[in-house]
């Protein structure tokens, strides 16, 4: 990994760290020496609700850092307003920072795809609109490849009874969105959206993946 690449992780680490302090006292930054920063790497996703998306993968082993943000979009510096009524493009998004050695890319998108329904059309639940569609964002000719293998192979099997129409599209660029944004579920766990619609959903992913829990989540 590059100078460069090690670089932007503790950038990463950094921004997650002024962010928490904003939001609640009881969350802090994850502890990283630069040996460990040096193996992580980065994935995003897009699949409705980004608060619904963090809580998801906050809880995977192997994952050090989760952010909500935008992606998939043209408009320079979007802010949750314009994202929110659907004229940037952008998705509700999350950059994901973890360690391929404790989880891999595979596994990841393997519960990317098993933590919402990836066959609907620009919404998730009661989330309506091209900013709440399914979306793999990929980084390498790799991470493409075990895109589209996972979702043809889910489709041959019939997992889902109606076709995938999640989107595999190179990544671009990922664009923090605001700090209240940041652990939303984990701050407000009685905010009427997390209770009905978040909630819900990452419980079921709890009990479908239990073997990739961090031990706390078991």
């Amino acid at each position: 990994m590059t100078s460069i690449r090690i670089l932007s992780i503790f950038s990463i680490l950094l921004a997650f760290a002024t962010c928490t302090s904003k939001g609640n006292s009881d969350f802090s930054a994850p502890v990283i020496s630069k040996e460990a920063a040096s193996k992580l790497d980065t994935a995003y996703f897009a699949s409705g609700c980004f608060w619904c998306m963090e809580a998801v993968f906050e809880r995977v082993k192997g994952v050090y850092d989760v952010v909500s943000g935008y992606s998939g979009g043209k408009k320079q510096n979007p802010n949750y307003r314009e994202v929110s009524a659907g004229i940037t493009e952008h998705a509700e998004a999350v950059r994901v920072l973890y360690d391929p050695e404790e989880v891999n890319y595979t596994s990841l998108v393997e519960i990317f795809f098993g933590s919402h329904d990836p066959t609907t059309l620009n919404r998730q639940g009661p989330d309506v609109g091209k900013q709440y569609r399914s979306a793999i964002f990929y980084a390498s000719e790799e991470e493409k490849e075990i895109a589209i293998r996972i979702k043809t192979n889910l489709d041959s099997e019939g997992v889902f009874k109606n076709p995938i129409i999640t989107e595999i599209t190179a990544f671009e660029k990922f664009w923090d969105a605001e700090d209240y944004h940041q652990n939303y579920y984990e701050i407000h766990p009685n905010q009427p959206y997390i209770v009905s619609v978040s909630r819900p959903k990452v419980e079921k992913f709890m009990k479908q993946f239990k073997d990739k829990l961090k031990e706390q989540y078991k």
